[in-house]
């Protein structure tokens, strides 16, 4: 099997070029983030030389998640952060340095895959268990590979480009099958029939397993070999082959050759199973000659053929084995050809044991045809076996859910508007502050019951609420945005404007609350409010707004003294209540800070309601 080395990358700190860019893109202190900017630095470090086991792949998978929140937060479309990722070549060790996030997305992909083929090459292929993890771990492989080919363009590695992937892709499924054709092998032999097995078993049902079986292997292995063989041909047309390890340019067409050949032995083999299930019981060596119904020129259901027949199925059997030796022999002169295969000691073995039961079997098959005399003249037609195959195979797409990561730089608020994309102003913090226009003293109350005291208070705060109101309207969640604000109020005058972002409520981080939450934040604040507010600096954030743009569900004269944009139960609308006119004296009463005052008078607003 061929295995994948890893690419080998640079080490990069994140901690300067990520703090800096929290400080000025989120205004915010960078030493909040350090934990997660050294766990970021941490990860990458140890992806670097992961385990080649499923530890490594989750260590991978975690890496990869997390740079989906990288690239989210603090890579900008518009500029470039100062990073850069420096990968040299799987294949040809070439450095290639990159500052996009792609680059070193695909890189890690990469790896994972790579790392998969380690696996499926490491694993136990001489039991049914182990067959199947290898065939899963090179599926696996060959997904990842194809999800680079689909996902990622323009790589400037040489093991990134797209006709480089697409031979690793074939040659990843054509591994799978082998482990596949394997597992088949292991099927016959536990069968009763072993690789140098030349006992004709009784007719039967298992005569004709068997037959079907051997068949079966033909049909594998001559796909195998039909597979190497276009991987060869696509390997040379694409000058792939000047990138590719030496190794593998020797491998791909020893395979084919070593396929072929077992393709013309397991068709010569199932010609003996097939004439136990049409003649009986055999009784002599000679009467297992007759009968391949897949390439026999012409079968009769009688017991008896005739000599002519006989000596057909005999040229057909004598040239399966031909080839076969042809194909072994071919083999082992690419093998002797590349210097780095003629050292292999387990591929000499395996092509050796092979050639050797053929030639074995050749000869035995020659003594028997001398003893029928049959005339090797049939022998002039060149045989094939049809590729077939019983399997389909499907690529295992990397499944980035089984891996998931939660945000790092969650306390910079929801990705969807905190992001390196979006922009805005520095936060400003602004504090309201009711006055207290009228105050009730309940002790000079001519009312002397509870009920009508009671009554008189609820009259008397309800006209204080009136009278002072914030001037504000909130919708939305997370986070949770300003919808109006009333002209003069003391929202407009603190410099609150329609469509901030509401980040801040009494020292609380609010980004992540929902309107509800915020809400009851700001009822429970009483007559002084201290919030800390952003302006979007989107491009349709200063489009004109309609005059159906600014809704309105709740009364103005609220608890809190602002309006929420919360639906109604009954899905209708309810028109907020006109303030009543103070004189100049009772509106001075309350006071504004803010530390972007604004002193003039607004026009009316013109902000976007989103």
């Amino acid at each position: 099997m061929i295995p994948l080395g890893l690419k080998e990358t640079k080490e990069i700190n994140f901690m300067e070029p990520f703090s800096d860019f929290i400080l000025e893109h989120y205004s915010e202190e960078s030493s909040i983030y350090m934990d997660a900017i050294a766990d970021i630095t941490d990860t990458r470090q140890a992806c670097k030389t992961p385990s080649r086991d499923l530890l490594g792949v989750a260590l991978l998978f975690r890496y990869y998640n997390l740079l989906y929140y990288v690239e989210r937060r603090f890579f900008p479309p518009d500029r470039k952060l100062g990073v850069y990722f420096e990968w040299y070549d799987s294949l040809t060790g070439v450095p290639s340095c990159q500052r996009t996030i792609a680059f070193e997305k695909a890189c890690i992909l990469f790896n994972l895959g790579a790392i998969y083929t380690q696996i499926g090459a490491r694993h136990d292929r001489s039991t049914d268990r182990g067959l199947d993890s290898a065939v899963d771990s090179f599926l696996r492989a060959a997904g990842i590979f194809r999800h680079i080919y689909d996902t990622f363009t323009n790589a400037p590695s040489m093991d990134l480009k797209p006709h480089v992937l697409d031979v690793l892709v074939s040659l990843m499924l054509s591994q799978a099958r082998e482990c596949l054709f394997e597992k088949l092998k292991l099927q016959s032999e536990s069968s009763g029939l072993t690789g140098s097995s030349l006992v004709i078993i009784s007719a039967g049902p298992q005569s004709t397993e068997l037959a079907q079986l051997f068949r079966d292997l033909g049909g594998e292995a001559a796909q195998l070999s039909l597979e190497y063989n276009e991987m060869h041909k696509n390997i040379q047309v694409n000058d792939t082959h000047t990138y590719l390890p030496e190794c593998w340019a020797g491998l791909v067409p020893l395979k084919a050759e070593l396929y072929r050949a077992l393709a013309h032995h397991y068709e010569a083999r199932s010609i003996d199973v097939k004439v136990a299930s049409k003649i009986g019981p055999v009784t002599s060596l000679k009467d297992s000659f007759v009968g391949n119904s897949r390439e026999a020129l012409c079968v009769t259901q009688c017991s008896g053929e005739s000599n002519e027949d006989s000596a057909s199925f005999i040229a057909i059997k004598h040239t399966h084995l031909r080839e076969a030796l042809a194909s072994y022999e071919e083999a082992q002169r690419l093998q002797r050809m590349c210097r780095f295969l003629k050292n292999k000691t387990s591929l000499t073995q395996a092509i050796k044991e092979a050639n050797y039961q053929a030639q074995e079997e050749y000869e035995n098959f020659r003594i028997r045809a001398s003893a029928n005399k049959v005339d090797e003249s049939y022998d002039l037609v060149e045989r094939v076996v049809e590729a077939s195959s019983k399997f389909t195979l499907t690529l295992t797409g990397p499944d980035f859910t089984s891996y998931k990561v939660e945000d790092p730089f969650k306390r910079l608020g929801p990705i969807a508007i905190f992001s390196a994309r979006r922009h805005w102003t520095a936060p400003r913090c602004v504090r309201l502050q009711k006055g207290s226009a009228i105050c009730h003293d309940f002790s000079a109350c001519p009312c002397d019951t509870v009920t009508t005291r009671v009554a008189h208070e609820k009259d008397c705060r309800q006209y204080k609420e009136e009278i002072e109101n914030f001037g504000f309207q909130v919708s939305g969640d997370s986070p949770v945005i300003i919808a109006h604000v009333e002209i003069n109020s003391l929202a407009d005058l603190g410099g609150i404007k329609e469509g901030d972002f509401v980040v801040e409520i009494e020292g609380m981080d609010v980004k992540w609350f929902s309107h509800q939450q915020v809400v009851h934040l700001i009822q429970s604040c009483g007559s002084v409010l201290e919030l800390k507010v952003i302006t979007p600096m989107d491009r349709n954030y200063l489009k004109p707004l309609s005059s159906k743009g600014s809704i309105s569900t709740l009364s103005a004269a609220s608890s809190s003294g602002f309006s929420s944009d919360s639906s109604s139960p009954t899905n209708t609308t309810t028109k907020p209540e006109p303030l009543m006119k103070t004189s100049t004296k009772g509106r001075f009463v309350g006071s504004v800070s803010s530390g972007f005052w604004n002193p003039f008078r607004r026009t009316p607003s013109i902000a976007k309601i989103f």
